[in-house]
């Protein structure tokens, strides 16, 4: 795994949970969220990291921060233990921590950015190019004079991103990083992130619940469930392996009958002139469209994605890889004195 910027190499990380049960007794239990863990990620790539909440997505990434030290295994964030010199990777990262920030709540947003400018130690000269840049890439010249309490989530997530980047990093982490954004927004950073990845190569790992973000960024997505990586590889591999769909909702001018659809797509769902078709998500929607236009009094019509837990529960049923919970997952917990 030389070659490789992001090197996991059978990660663990155990936690040991207390809690009361009694006057003078606490019950220990010990629970696994990374279990045996190894990837590699090569520099430039940009990889969807996904599964279930509780799937320890998450806790891999505080592991790659440095935040917290795996309880076994190797891993190397450029050449670097996370855990070891977190202060020397820092500066070669960025991070977005879904809904904790990572401004100042009291102070304006730009103030933020000029503390960072110090904490850095970023050179005059870029840091200006920089938030410039980021400025008008995520619309936020506006919001520069602006408390960050007095931010919505969504302004409070562009001006996350921005902050995440200002000085350059090798490989950025995003958690959620279109959480609480509207459609332009939404596209606006989209777009903001595949350039950053084209033009300065920045290696992204991102975290996300929604399918959409994977699609329009990722070529790669890994899947973790029970601290485990349950697949590794294309988008519409996942699809394939999941049997996932979409789903077509089409309004029609009047009530109908069932639409007449070509297989594998069906309707599944009929309310009035509203009709719900599901079809494979791996397949393009654009013949069932044109089908539908042609032959019937159309409306409106929206693609609905579908759900990305769906999609990796329906998938570990469908291959019958479900993997077994760690033996001290369930373990009898242990008594002792308080």
């Amino acid at each position: 795994m030389a070659d490789a910027f992001i090197e996991l190499d059978r990660i663990e990380k155990v936690f040991e949970v207390r809690r009361k049960t009694g006057f003078l007794k606490r019950e220990r239990r010990r629970v696994r969220a990374v279990d045996s863990l190894s990837f590699r990620v090569e520099r430039g790539e940009m990889v969807g990291y996904i599964g279930p909440n509780g799937a320890g997505k998450s806790t891999t990434v505080k592991m790659l921060t440095g935040i917290l030290t795996p309880s076994a295994g190797r891993l190397r964030v450029a050449g670097i233990d996370p855990s070891r010199e977190r202060t020397r990777l820092a500066h070669r990262m960025g991070v977005v921590f879904g809904q904790r920030t990572t401004l100042w709540w009291d102070l304006p947003l730009i103030d933020s950015y000029k503390l960072m400018h110090r904490m850095y130690r970023i050179p005059d000269a870029r840091y200006r190019e920089n938030l410039d840049r980021l400025v008008e890439l995520l619309g936020l010249g506006e919001l520069l004079d602006v408390p960050v309490r007095q931010l919505s989530l969504g302004q409070r997530m562009r001006g996350d991103i921005a902050a995440a980047l200002l000085h350059d990093p090798e490989v950025l982490y995003l958690d959620e990083p279109t959480i609480g954004l509207d459609v332009i927004s939404k596209t606006r950073v989209r777009e903001f992130l595949r350039q950053l990845n084209t033009e300065r190569a920045t290696t992204v790992l991102l975290t996300t619940h929604d399918l959409q973000d994977i699609e329009q960024l990722c070529s790669r997505v890994m899947v973790i469930d029970h601290g485990r990586l349950v697949y590794d590889g294309a988008l519409a591999g996942l699809h394939e392996v999941g049997e996932s769909e979409r789903t077509l909702v089409v309004d029609l001018e009047r009530e109908l009958p069932p639409i007449d659809a070509p297989a594998p797509a069906r309707v599944v769902r009929v309310e009035g002139p509203r009709q719900w078709l599901a079809f494979p998500a791996s397949e393009s929607a654009a013949g069932l469209v044109a089908r539908i236009a042609a032959r019937y009094p159309l409306v409106d019509l929206s693609v609905r994605e579908p759900d990305i837990e769906a999609v990796i529960a329906k998938m570990l049923r469908g291959t019958g890889d479900v993997p077994e919970p760690p033996p001290d997952r369930d373990a009898s917990p242990v008594t002792e004195p308080s």
